[in-house]
């Protein structure tokens, strides 16, 4: 079996990006930030704007729905980089290694078009995929296969032919990477570098 390609998912794995560095500050209370953010800026509520949907849009029907917490809701974005903290230095290794031994590297990532190039000014390691697909510029979201299919044929641009057996998936959500297993690839749910490590190496990838 070769692996032709590893195709990484950014936040959670390459990037630190957590609604609770934001709203420990403006919601103290961990009971009642955690019914906030279970209730209101949900994350079902992201996932509109990382699948297209404009945050100004976003926000104005969700101060619809719940007024009485229109200034927390209008931090969500306003206040968006204070939610990312940074990258995530073992994830980052690996991409690294990969690099380093030539496996030619891709990206999936569900994020809002509208706030995906601040992290791809701040972050180096976004610069070393050949190709990335962010959900809110094509209007998709994992776990749905046609982004899947979209980034395969991304891929086919590089690498001519190449099957779904040949590719590799790691994503800190499992149900994508299920998703991936599901349409052929190898998904590997990524829960730590040195998981992610071992089971790369058992796809006899040199890292």
């Amino acid at each position: 079996m070769t692996i032709k390609a590893v195709v990484f998912d950014f936040g959670g794995v390459l990037i630190d990006w957590n609604r609770e560095y934001l709203y420990k500050q403006l919601i103290p209370d961990e009971t009642e930030r955690r019914w906030f953010l279970d209730n209101i800026c949900k994350m079902e509520w992201v996932v509109q704007q990382d699948g297209g949907q404009s945050i100004a849009e976003g926000t104005a029907e969700l101060i619809a729905r719940h007024p009485n917490h229109e200034a927390l809701i209008r931090a969500f974005y306003a206040r968006w980089p204070e939610m990312v903290s940074g990258v995530l230095e073992e994830g980052v290794a690996l991409v690294d290694r990969l690099e380093a031994a030539n496996v030619p590297l891709f990206g999936l990532t569900n994020w809002s078009a509208e706030t995906f190039p601040y992290a791809w000014e701040r972050f180096d390691v976004l610069r070393k995929f050949r190709e990335i697909v962010v959900s809110g510029r094509v209007g998709l979201v994992k776990p749905d296969p046609q982004i899947f299919r979209l980034m395969r044929a991304e891929i086919e641009r590089h690498i001519p032919g190449i099957r779904p057996d040949e590719l590799v998936f790691i994503d800190d959500n499992l149900q994508n990477a299920e998703a991936a297993t599901a349409l052929g690839w190898h998904g590997v749910h990524y829960t730590g570098a040195l998981d992610t490590e071992a089971k790369l190496r058992a796809l006899n990838l040199p890292i």
